[in-house]
């Protein structure tokens, strides 16, 4: 039988300790526990797992006002400052990519946001429950959402409160709880794509790419992408698809009907949402060729790239028709009221659902699901989300459109009775 010494098994121990063999040792009791332990012991157990207990206590990021149940409302709410405090590069990589602008994103849509009920935006029931991103310190005072939601704020959408874990920021599925659905269903597109399947088929060896891999490369937190949420760029040289582009910008009220830029441009360009230099896009679009490089060749990930490009074209070809049919409408009285002057004749497509013809809602489906599902399935690899539920439906719908034109004009035509 081997014996071993005391003094041995302590500093082995010791060495595991130190090399991060053991969990994190919870360095810094915190009175805060007491109660918490009670009253929150999820969040009690959540922190003292993670690598902040370490390090910090409850009041580094909440302060030491809130001392019992009677000033609950006096426990500081962290913003990204109070994490760029201990993260200072990870924070201004992330005020400078498009994450940060998910606040100002939702409020281009203010036309639609008004009309909605108060737990759909403030409370985080709809569009804000992914939107909170972006109540940084600039805008927390005066945002409705930090008035009648508080808990919002940004790190924690990644890194889920309150073990802030790195891992589970790390993991594609960290994505999941916003990049899914209606408008953008990027984790079922990857999930289903030949990147996604050879990651899942085994996770240990890492053989398709992550979210994190394509998006994050080498961990950097700024989020950006060439085309932006909308895949919309200025200038555009192809005069054909400017064209398309013009049509779908005036119905956005970025520009007037005669082609002028509006007010709402400012706030477009504050929300980051298209790319408005060439020099910019291209920067973008370099970037994501030289990830693609990690693992294919500059030929295969630029043709590839290049006809994700095309799709999107394709998709404002059909989309500018299904806009100029609405459009004629509303110029032609048919549909008589209209949702915003300053983008007259052309519907207003912040409206959203907001609408009161089944043409509008129909175009309103067009703009949100599937011209989005078309191109953004075309750059994750997933050519069935492309094709069935994008390009041919934007091809269904637009039949369905000119049919439905043709029987209101019928409708209110001469002779008809009004």
């Amino acid at each position: 039988m081997i014996k071993v010494s005391y003094g041995f098994v302590v500093l082995v121990a010791g060495f595991m300790l130190c090399a991060g063999f053991a969990g994190p040792a919870h360095a810094i009791p915190s009175k805060c526990e007491k109660c918490h332990k009670r009253m929150t012991p999820g969040i009690v157990k959540d922190f003292n797992s993670s690598r902040m207990s370490e390090t910090l206590s409850c009041d580094t990021c909440h302060g030491d006002k809130h001392t019992g149940f009677k000033n609950a409302d006096k426990a500081v709410l962290p913003t990204i400052t109070t994490c760029k405090k201990c993260h200072p590069k990870q924070a201004k990589q992330y005020l400078d990519g498009k994450h940060s602008h998910g606040l100002q994103a939702v409020m281009l849509f203010s036309g639609f946001a008004h009309k909605q009920p108060r737990a759909f935006i403030a409370g985080q029931k709809g569009c804000n429950g992914c939107h909170n991103l972006g109540i940084t310190d600039q805008n927390v005072r005066n945002s409705d959402l930090r008035k009648y939601y508080k808990y919002g704020m940004d790190c924690q959408n990644c890194h889920t409160r309150h073990k802030f874990s790195k891992k589970e920021a790390q993991s594609p599925e960290a994505c999941n709880s916003c990049h899914t659905g209606f408008d953008h269903a990027q984790w079922e597109m990857w999930y289903h794509s030949k990147h996604g399947s050879a990651y899942m088929i085994d996770k240990k060896a890492h053989r398709g790419p992550t979210c994190q891999d394509c998006h994050m490369s080498n961990g950097n937190h700024r989020v950006m992408t060439a085309w932006g949420f909308l895949a919309l760029r200025l200038p555009e040289k192809d005069r054909q698809w400017k064209g398309y582009r013009m049509t779908f910008l005036k119905a956005l009220g970025v520009f007037d009907k005669n082609g002028k830029p509006t007010k709402r441009l400012e706030a477009f360009k504050a929300a980051d949402m298209a790319r408005l230099t060439e020099d910019e896009w291209e920067k973008e679009r370099k970037k994501m060729v030289t990830t693609c490089r990690k693992c294919h060749s500059r030929s295969f990930a630029e043709e590839n790239l290049k006809n994700g490009d095309k799709m999107i074209k394709a998709a404002d070809k059909i989309f500018a028709q299904a806009i100029d049919i609405v459009a004629g409408l509303y110029r032609d009285g048919i549909i008589k009221e209209t949702y915003n002057q300053a983008t007259f004749p052309y519907p207003d497509l912040y409206n959203l659902y907001e609408v009161n013809t089944h043409i509008e809602e129909l175009l309103y489906e067009m703009f949100m699901d599937y011209r989005m599902k078309t191109f953004q399935a075309a750059f994750h690899m997933m050519p069935d989300y492309t094709t069935w539920y994008g390009y041919a439906k934007l091809k269904e719908t637009l039949v369905e459109m000119k049919e439905i034109d043709g029987q209101m004009r019928l409708n209110t035509g001469p002779g008809v009775k009004k």
